[in-house]
């Protein structure tokens, strides 16, 4: 142990939210591409989409478990305000992720039956769409800095609705949807041999990624408003600018990738890109975790963190190795 116990808990949380983000996230965006399947080569376009989620997509959610847990635990504090003021965006969060696993079992294992498949398509599909924007939203009203609790008494100050609907964390929410289908779309290039697929789907991930690059902007544009303590970090640090042009290289570098057919590059600078993105939120809004009143030292106290870290230390050992074999059995391309 290098650190103090909560920011080492909190590395390995940032750490899961990162790794949610670029397995999980590109399931939902799946999803999406499910949705919006068009032209000659949608039934083969749907095909590939499922063939892609169905092994892995499961196994996905752990880690955003595991970001819920840490939370709960080591941060409760945090946790409460969360779960308090954002009851609504997470309950929608929460129905979206149930009804979008029901709904991709029932279409690949139930009735054989057109009508059938068609009308779970759909709650797939839709679901896949609602989910990460409600994601967004929340860690959008996260960021606001209106979330308000007196530490005394333990009363989050919330009207339940203020927090989360504003014009930031909606822009935040489309933000991550459009993150989302960008690494799905990259992903799903390297699911297939068929140059034709590969096509098209290269075609929509530089569609997403012009698109989301307009919506990054616009998010930058509401954050001196939307949530101004972190506006204040992603100016005011000495690694702000190196860090925004190294987010921005790495996206203007996988629309190049793809422009120039070099999926393996886009992919790899579609993770950094993602990675980079997470990691200037956390480290803007530090040392707040839910600003402007729960930093990171309203943890839990060292007599539950240590065993924690113990548990995580044991827990990575088998997972990683468990995540690595499971992708390649299933991802060997």
């Amino acid at each position: 142990m290098f650190l103090a116990p909560e920011l080492e808990i909190l590395f390995f949380l940032v750490a899961s939210l990162i790794i949610y983000t670029v397995t999980g996230g590109a399931d939902f965006g799946g999803g999406v591409w499910d949705l919006l399947a068009s032209g000659p080569r949608a039934k083969k376009q749907k095909e590939t989409i499922a063939q892609a989620i169905a092994p892995i997509w499961e196994a996905n959610h752990i880690w955003l478990i595991l970001v819920i847990v840490l939370l709960f635990i080591a941060f409760p504090i945090a946790f409460q305000a969360i779960c308090t003021a954002l009851h609504i965006p997470l309950t929608v969060m929460l129905i979206g992720i149930v009804l979008r696993g029901c709904a991709f079992t029932f279409r690949s294992y139930g009735i054989s039956s057109p009508a059938y498949e068609k009308r779970w398509s759909k709650v797939f599909a839709i679901t896949s769409t609602l989910t990460p924007i409600t994601l967004g939203i929340t860690v959008g009203a996260v960021a606001s800095g209106k979330i308000g609790m007196n530490l005394e008494t333990g009363v989050v100050q919330t009207d339940f609705i203020s927090s989360w609907l504003a014009p930031f964390p909606f822009a935040l929410g489309f933000l991550t949807l459009a993150l989302f289908t960008f690494l799905a779309a990259i992903y799903l290039i390297l699911e297939t041999d068929d140059f034709e697929l590969q096509e098209d789907f290269r075609l929509r991930a530089i569609i997403t990624g012009i698109i989301m690059g307009a919506i990054a902007f616009l998010c930058l544009f509401l954050t001196k408003e939307g949530a101004p303590l972190l506006w204040k970090g992603l100016w005011a640090n000495s690694w702000s600018l190196p860090f925004h042009t190294a987010t921005g290289l790495a996206s203007l570098g996988a629309l190049f990738a793809l422009y120039k057919r070099f999926y393996q590059w886009a992919r790899v600078l579609a993770i950094l890109q993602s990675a980079l993105i997470i990691l200037g939120w956390v480290l803007s809004q530090s040392p707040y975790i839910v600003a402007p009143d729960i930093t990171i030292s309203h943890c839990a106290p060292a007599s539950v963190l240590r065993p924690i870290l113990f548990i995580l230390c044991l827990g990575t050992v088998i997972l990683i190795p468990s995540f690595w074999y499971l992708y390649s059995i299933f991802k060997k391309r």
